[in-house]
């Protein structure tokens, strides 16, 4: 029997649906399509007619942005943001949370949530936070002409260590993840990011939404680190052609989150910025770096003046591109360049 919509935990109108997708070693496995509601006149006369985003969210993490949501619908957007399986809505007793061996295996929840969408004929606008950007990241490249743009938030392209220590890792990850894939990792998260956003006031309440979003974050193993460092791999060999436009939006500066600051709640505590800067570069061909100073690891969950100036980075950006239909640059034809 097919799902319906339903009223989403969000209210305010939010509707969600459970996407059902093949079971795994675990059993059931689903994904959830978060729906905001319809803009205004369907988008008349808004910049963004048209236009559908898919909003994918980051590690230990689920959607519960609002504001965000709102802001593009004001633009005259449809907005959709999935749980993947595993994850907050769609997590289920029993499960694993948050792991795959494959970045790829979230196409399957890409396609379903494509399909709810029905966004034959409009244009697909693709955003991603931190994990759930790398994760778009790889899905544009694997799937050229698809998405019209691409929007990242603090998104996990390279490893905090940067690109020598990722590459000394790696071998050492890969042989643990062939033999050992879901062996004990050292816990690296002790909530300091978690505290600064509720320094800030930026989280939600309720005790199940505690549940979905844990003060240090899921458990992390061998198997999906190692799916996560190969997929940074890619881009750092120049691997990845989003094959759109793309902003990629990030803090000025990062904190190493040793022991609690209050510097934490204006810096991004969880990545090394310059570095996923300049990974970024190598996503595509037409890359903009938007840099948000006062800004937290979520730029959408800051204090209100550094919130404030991502949104409008956000908006500046996707007026521009949607008056020119997010095109690329044409090519030079061979022999001209």
């Amino acid at each position: 029997m097919a799902q319906q919509w339903r009223d989403d935990i969000l209210g305010g109108g939010f509707e969600q649906l459970t996407l059902e997708l093949a079971p795994d070693s675990e059993g059931e496995v689903v994904a959830t399509l978060v729906r905001a509601p319809a803009p205004f006149l369907g988008g008349f006369g808004r910049p963004l007619r048209g236009v559908d985003v898919l909003y994918v969210h980051g590690w230990s993490d689920y959607f519960f942005q609002v504001e965000l949501a709102r802001a593009w619908t004001a633009l005259g957007a449809r907005f959709y943001a999935l749980d993947l399986r595993k994850y907050g809505r769609s997590l289920r007793k029993g499960q694993t949370p948050g792991y795959v061996t494959t970045l790829a295996t979230y196409d399957e929840d890409i396609a379903a949530a494509r399909e709810a969408m029905g966004s034959h004929g409009r244009r697909l606008a693709l955003m991603g936070h931190s994990t759930g950007g790398l994760t778009l990241t790889q899905w544009a490249s694997r799937h050229p002409g698809e998405a019209d743009a691409l929007v990242l938030n603090s998104p996990w392209l390279e490893l905090q260590v940067g690109a020598l220590g990722r590459e000394a890792l790696a071998p050492l990850v890969q042989m643990r993840a062939r033999y050992d894939p879901m062996g004990n990792h050292p816990v690296v998260d002790e909530g300091l990011y978690t505290r600064a956003q509720r320094e800030i006031g930026s989280l939600p309440g309720g005790a199940e939404r505690n549940t979905w979003r844990p003060d240090r974050g899921f458990r992390t193993y061998p198997a999906w680190f190692a799916a996560i460092l190969s997929a940074q791999a890619d881009i750092a060999r120049g691997a990845i052609d989003v094959d759109c436009p793309a902003l990629v939006m990030l803090s000025t500066r990062s904190m190493v989150p040793v022991r609690w600051e209050e510097q934490m709640t204006s810096a991004d505590s969880v990545l090394a910025v310059e570095d996923v800067a300049r990974a970024a570069l190598k996503i595509g061909r037409y890359v903009t770096i938007g840099r948000i100073d006062g800004a937290v690891h979520d730029v959408f969950l800051s204090w209100p003046e550094p919130r404030a100036r991502a949104f409008a980075t956000l908006e500046t950006w996707a007026r521009a591109h949607a008056s020119v239909g997010w095109a690329l640059p044409t090519r030079a034809p061979v022999g001209q360049q």
